[in-house]
């Protein structure tokens, strides 16, 4: 994943239009933008999803395949991130 693609992301939690006319890329793919918030990404391609999170230091980027379901990575990528929002980072 290169620094640009991150940093589009970054923007995107805030701008979401950047994400719905180009999608969201990374490691070079193009994933179609499905929904966000001002904390979440939600997007897919296929058989393949991304799912992020901002927290107050970082994000949460998480790039899924079959067999694993939509709502099983949302479910991980939110539980670790409210973990970290608790822990201050």
């Amino acid at each position: 994943v290169s620094k640009e693609e991150l940093a589009k992301i970054v923007q995107g939690f805030d701008k979401t239009e950047l994400l719905t006319s180009g999608g969201v890329t990374l490691a070079g793919q193009r994933y179609i933008y499905l929904s966000g918030t001002d904390r979440v990404i939600r997007a897919k391609l296929g058989k393949t999803g991304v799912h992020c999170m901002k927290t107050q230091q970082a994000v949460i980027v998480s790039i899924y395949e079959e067999p694993v379901q939509p709502q099983q990575a949302a479910s991980i990528v939110e539980k670790l991130g409210d973990y970290l929002i608790t822990c201050g980072y």
